[in-house]
């Protein structure tokens, strides 16, 4: 028993860990050129509407459409070959069906909680009934420009900067630093739309500010939305939480400060309430396991002295 124990080996692996390193600088270039290759899709068009315009939205979502199916070539081409043999590209891409329907609701649940209160305070204005009114839902399927927030764009980005960066980045270097470099291509994409306030008159002082904002909350939410693509190995995971954010927008505290002053502390107890119990949860809703997730996350394993491997998600 005793030799067992001291040639026992206890370690953490995932699959993606199981096969040679692609080369940093390979990986790099290749979710740069897709960076670069998504926000010129915007641009290529002849247009002197504003960004807002039917026009202009339609043509954007060929644009990004046809991203769309370029990005995956990336990933399949410059993927390790050996993890290419025991993983399906589908499965790679985040789109498989072992742990889906958690997946739907564990993290939309829990970023829901993290934006308990700003979701109290439309509870104040009575906001939240028109969610089930069926006329709601038929006049924002008719509205491109609510189908561009809340289903092209988080469908477009998550699918380009998450499931095809993702598992090349992490290819390369390790998950927690994966989960903080490649966020930091989605929120340089973002800087573009200093371009179109500018050319809408904006002053340069305003346009900076506002770009440099949304840089800095475009970054956050690519750490939390790749945390959630790495954990779970879904994409499902981070378009839904994507396009659940896109709805609730940055925290209306001016707002929050217009109730009465028992309902503003009462709100302001929801909002760190909701902050603590997600970071408390995080970790645990997130487990591995709890999406059949063995490609992305490293897992407990222990090498017996008959080099035999058992791993436990």
């Amino acid at each position: 028993m005793n030799e067992t124990n001291n040639t026992d080996k206890m370690f953490e692996i995932s699959v993606i860990e199981t096969v040679p390193r692609v080369s940093k600088i390979i990986t790099i270039s290749c979710c740069l050129a897709m960076s670069i290759l998504y926000v010129s899709s915007l641009y290529i068009w002849n247009n002197k509407h504003n960004r807002d315009h039917p026009a202009t939205v339609k043509r954007r979502f060929l644009s990004v459409s046809v991203v769309m199916l370029v990005a995956p070539v990336f990933l399949y081409s410059f993927s390790s070959t050996e993890l290419m043999e025991k993983v399906e590209f589908n499965e790679l891409l985040g789109l498989r069906w072992h742990g889906l329907l958690m997946a739907i609701l564990i993290p939309y649940l829990l970023t829901m909680l993290l934006f308990l209160g700003p979701l109290c305070v439309e509870l104040q204005s009575e906001s939240q009934k028109m969610f089930f009114d069926f006329e709601f839902w038929k006049s924002s399927f008719k509205n491109i420009l609510w189908i561009r927030n809340h289903v092209m764009a988080p469908l477009s980005e998550e699918f380009v900067f998450r499931a095809c960066m993702m598992p090349l980045i992490l290819q390369s270097f390790s998950p927690l630093a994966s989960v903080f470099i490649t966020p930091l291509f989605f929120g340089v994409a973002h800087v573009h739309h200093i371009i179109e306030r500018l050319t809408m008159g904006m002053d340069f002082t305003a346009a900076l500010i506002i770009s440099l904002s949304q840089l800095a909350y475009t970054t956050l939410f690519g750490f939390y939305s790749a945390y959630l693509f790495a954990r779970t190995g879904h994409f499902i995971a981070p378009f839904l939480v994507h396009a659940f954010c896109n709805h609730m927008g940055l925290p209306d505290l001016q707002e929050l400060w217009q109730q009465q002053l028992w309902k503003r502390i009462l709100l302001i107890c929801c909002y760190i309430g909701g902050f603590v119990g997600w970071v408390l949860l995080l970790n645990m809703a997130t487990l591995p396991s709890v999406y059949n997730n063995k490609i992305f996350w490293p897992r407990q394993c222990e090498l017996f002295t008959n080099n035999t491997l058992s791993c436990t998600v």
